[in-house]
């Protein structure tokens, strides 16, 4: 344990720093797709990530004399402060005094009025390279509406701070929901330039159509990069140990166990008020534009703090670890064991297979092995669309 704690405590030490070459966005290139939005009207799909040199993409656009039309904007809003789930209803921009359509609300594709007008659709959006993370989910949708009006669709590539490898199992069709659209796995390997590739080249969308694609790669980038985002992608993902631990602990959302949502330190923590824990607790409480109802509420969980060097059993760097979810079902009372996982741990995993054979404490080894076959299938459709050096 001590020997996995020390090859997990470094990974989280190198994955903390900046990469030794500097990253350019895609955004960032401004020279490469500026032509492409000259004497055009566009919609742009954004959030709060959406920055280029510390400005928001669709002032730094307006500044340009480039005409907008209208902002899609995800999951947590244009602005980034909904909560997870939460409905985002269409608003006027404060800054901006743009429309802003939500497209995590009462619909998740745009409409074919909300595009009337429109010549060009660009998306920037900063991913964490896991399909159950719902922004690629948005991107499907959009580029569906693309491909169905005849409209060009711009991404402006960034960095995957996940993108140094691929675990988990393969998303079945029987399962697919907006928390996993595509037959990928949890975490693919891809920046979201090219997984919009993958998508559009495999005929993914609706009627297998394809759109009119055009990707503004990064600079400086490969798989090989570990990447401190600058600004948290979402408001629960408030920092790079919370984006490594994701992957893994993004699961528990489909169980009767708290990930932290409510306190200062979410997805580095695990807890419920029944674990079999020592040393560590946590009392989630209200945040406003971070929380505002979290699982126990108000209520003294017990559980693992992985932010410590106590945390047992410790992460692996490059791998979803099964060990702490079977740790944790063994180490939770109830009154009835059935109760720990729900119908949602089958949509965030993709299959109904993972759940029992944690539940039958099959090894992992044996887990793992039944992902293999559909994970060698998707990594020979992956490198058809990769756009940087793989690790």
């Amino acid at each position: 344990m001590k020997h996995r704690f020390g090859l997990w405590f470094l990974s989280i030490l190198l994955f903390s720093n900046l990469c030794a070459q500097t990253i350019t966005p895609g955004a960032n290139r401004m020279e490469k797709y500026l032509p492409l939005l000259r004497d055009r009207t566009i919609a742009v799909v954004a959030n709060h990530t959406s920055v280029v040199n510390k400005k928001n993409i669709v002032d730094s656009l307006l500044q340009l004399g480039i005409k907008i039309k209208v902002i899609f904007s995800p999951e947590h809003g244009f602005r980034g402060v909904a909560d997870a789930g939460e409905v985002v209803n269409n608003s006027i921009d404060s800054v901006s005094k743009l429309p802003v359509i939500s497209l995590f609300g009462n619909y998740n594709k745009p409409k074919k009025e909300d595009l009337t007008g429109v010549d060009v659709i660009v998306f920037d959006i900063q991913d964490v390279g896991v399909r159950f993370y719902t922004y690629i989910s948005t991107m499907h949708y959009v580029m569906e509406a693309c491909a169905e009006q005849n409209i060009p669709f711009i991404v402006l590539d960034r960095p995957n701070p996940n993108g140094y490898y691929i675990d988990g199992p393969v998303l079945k069709p029987q399962y697919k929901s907006f928390v996993g659209m595509d037959q990928v796995p949890i975490v693919y390997g891809m920046t979201i330039g090219e997984y919009a590739k993958m998508v559009n080249g495999e005929g993914w969308l609706a009627a297998g159509k394809r759109c009119g694609l055009t990707v503004i790669e990064c600079l400086g980038y490969t798989h090989a990069s570990r990447v401190d985002i600058p600004i948290k992608p979402s408001p629960n993902l408030p920092n790079a140990l919370s984006i490594q631990l994701y992957p893994t602990l993004c699961l528990f959302e489909g169980t009767v166990v708290s990930v932290g949502r409510g306190t200062d330190y979410p997805f580095q923590v695990i807890g419920h008020p029944g674990m079999i824990a020592k040393g560590f607790t946590f009392k989630p409480r209200s945040i406003p534009g971070i929380c505002k109802t979290p699982m126990f509420q108000d209520q003294l969980c017990n559980g693992i703090d992985f932010r410590s060097k106590r945390a047992s059993p410790a992460f692996e760097d490059g791998k979803i670890n099964l060990a702490i979810i079977s740790y944790a079902y063994k180490n939770t009372i109830l009154k009835e064991k059935q109760q720990f996982f729900n119908s949602f741990f089958t949509r965030l995993s993709g299959t109904d297979e993972l759940k029992q054979q944690l539940i039958d404490n099959v090894p992992e080894t044996q887990i793992r092995a039944s992902w293999q076959k559909d994970l060698d299938n998707f990594k020979t459709i992956r490198s058809k669309y990769l756009l940087y050096k793989d690790f």
